[in-house]
């Protein structure tokens, strides 16, 4: 029986892996796909976006979300299940897409189609890693790998704990393809760098990719047949030695607030907010009166998307709605005051 294979998608918040997942679904072509996607956080954000997507392959049944905590961590409990309910299907997907948490180690989940459950069933047609190319120009993963050798080296005592940096690490180190997305931020002669000092942090052989809006060609993307579960030890992970993996270092809360009359100064006070704060990612959908869609805000760092999805339907409550990730500490109170809350 054939195996069907299963795309992991991984990459930092707000790298662009939902814009991905879009892309990929829209160009189809009546190929049957599914989608897991998980969320770090209790509001699913990702996965509204791709149901208002207004593609046929956007089907409810067809996009699961799993929310109670990151893949890496919570594989036997939720994805395993998950991915069994999907394979045993009347008429299974030809492919399945998996959308992991901005947070995830991407490692740990594949080592889960190594499982007997699913073995003879599916395999990882490839680690896809996006990777948002004005976050590392703007330096937020700006450890030198080899500087932290050397100085480890030379005083073994010596902490050393950048989170971000570590799974931005790991992410790299378990690719089948690399996509450099949002290279329209950038310009061209640091793209040429960032393809030079990215290629550098890859396994041999690994293919890199530049990209905008995460539109990347399904024939690019898919089909890799790398069986990715079969080659664990290539793909190194600082986090190998573990006994667990917790996400300690960051924290997500929701803010619930009224309808927004003037949108201007709502996203001055979300620019205001992210920047006081150092809020790593928000997203959300906001309520507009008057407007018949929905409003999504997306914010990376200091730089803030907005755009209409889909109507808002009937019987349906209308709410503004955000979600904030950040490292550990995060003022709650303070943030949501700025808000509007």
């Amino acid at each position: 029986m054939r195996r069907i294979p299963a795309t992991v998608i991984t990459g930092f918040l707000g790298a662009g892996k939902t814009s991905l997942v879009r892309h990929l679904l829209a160009r189809a072509q009546g190929r049957r796909l599914a989608v897991v996607v998980n969320e770090f956080g209790e509001l699913g954000i990702d996965r509204e976006l791709l149901l208002g997507c207004g593609d046929e392959a956007c089907g409810e049944d067809d996009i699961v979300e799993l929310a109670n905590g990151c893949l890496c961590c919570t594989v036997a409990d939720d994805f395993l299940p998950a991915l069994t309910r999907l394979l045993d299907r009347p008429a299974p997907p030809e492919h399945i897409l998996i959308e992991t948490s901005g947070l995830a180690l991407p490692k740990p989940l594949v080592q889960a189609f190594a499982w007997p459950e699913i073995r003879t069933r599916t395999t990882v047609d490839g680690v896809l890693t996006v990777i948002d190319a004005a976050a590392v120009v703007a330096g937020r993963f700006a450890d030198d790998p080899a500087a932290v050798a050397r100085a480890r080296a030379a005083d073994p005592a010596l902490a050393h704990d950048n989170p971000l940096d570590e799974v931005f690490g790991d992410q790299l180190a378990c690719a089948d393809l690399a996509i450099l997305n949002k290279i329209d931020l950038v310009a061209p002669d640091r793209v040429a760098a960032l393809r030079r000092e990215i290629g550098e942090r890859l396994r041999p052989g690994v293919g890199l990719v530049a990209a905008r809006d995460g539109a990347v060609a399904p024939a690019v993307a898919l089909g890799l047949a790398a069986a990715a579960e079969d080659d664990l030890a290539t793909r190194p992970s600082v986090h190998d030695l573990e006994a667990a993996h917790d996400h300690d270092d960051f924290e997500s809360f929701v803010v619930a607030l009224s309808a927004v009359t003037d949108s201007e100064a709502f996203l001055a006070r979300l620019r205001a907010a992210i920047g006081g704060y150092g809020v790593l990612r928000l997203k959300g959908f906001v309520d507009l009166p008057g407007r018949d869609r929905r409003l999504v805000v997306q914010a990376v760092g200091d730089r803030l998307t907005q755009y209409f999805d889909r109507p808002w339907q009937a019987g349906e409550q209308r709410s503004t709605r955000l979600v904030v990730i950040g490292e550990k500490g995060l003022p709650r109170a303070a943030i949501a005051a700025a808000l509007g809350a």
